[in-house]
């Protein structure tokens, strides 16, 4: 049940962010256009609760536990990827994330497609620094049946969701993503493979164009 909770979650996330979905519904209903990126977040937080409340009410047996200063480690991981994550959000339009700024701005038809290219720091050296940042705190926690199976499930739902995003960013900057792509690692960091600084800039510049 887990399992089929997870998977059912996941396979509305990916039809409601697909581009295609977006667009055929909002061709269907104009008025949804500003609302759509708004009404995507909320619905992405509520369809958590079902698989969620599955697994805590039954965690299974306990696989593993951090232990001395393992468990100190572990702790430390989880913080500093939420310190990560909290931290890179200076680099983002929070407005635009959520869907405030879609509202305000009143978009209609192909304005709310808009997916724009940011490099932050941390873009420099992999693709989707959440989802890593996700993958750090999914992995650095005390393991029980349930848990190790979400964690799995989730690991492979982020490498899936980084390929589908990756469409649709290939879709609207062309060859700067590419360019990107070959130059910076999905998921995991390799330290022969990131962007300088001033490379960042220029790849940046040329998606603005």
């Amino acid at each position: 049940m887990l399992a089929l909770a997870w998977l059912a979650y996941f396979a509305l996330h990916s039809l409601f962010a697909s581009l295609g979905f977006k667009q055929r519904l909002i061709g269907s209903w104009p008025a949804l256009a500003a609302w759509y990126r708004l009404l995507f977040n909320l619905l992405a937080v509520l369809l958590l609760i079902p698989p969620l409340a599955l697994l805590y009410s039954w965690p299974g047996e306990m696989l593993w536990q951090w232990q001395g200063i393992g468990r100190w480690l572990s702790g430390g991981a989880s913080l500093a990827a939420i310190a990560g994550f909290f931290w890179s959000l200076r680099y983002y339009d929070s407005k635009e994330f959520i869907g405030l700024r879609q509202l305000s701005d009143r978009r209609s038809g192909s304005q709310i497609d808009q997916e724009a290219f940011t490099i932050s720091p941390l873009h420099r050296f992999v693709r989707h620094p959440w989802y890593s940042l996700g993958l750090v705190i999914v992995w650095s926690q005390s393991m029980n049946g349930a848990y190790l199976l979400s964690a799995i499930l989730i690991t492979l739902y982020f490498v899936l969701g980084s390929r589908l995003e990756e469409q649709k960013l290939i879709a609207f900057h062309g060859d700067v993503y590419r360019s990107y792509c070959a130059k910076v690692p999905s998921l995991l960091p390799l330290p022969w493979k990131y962007l300088q600084k001033d490379e960042a800039a220029l790849l940046a510049k040329k998606a603005q164009k």
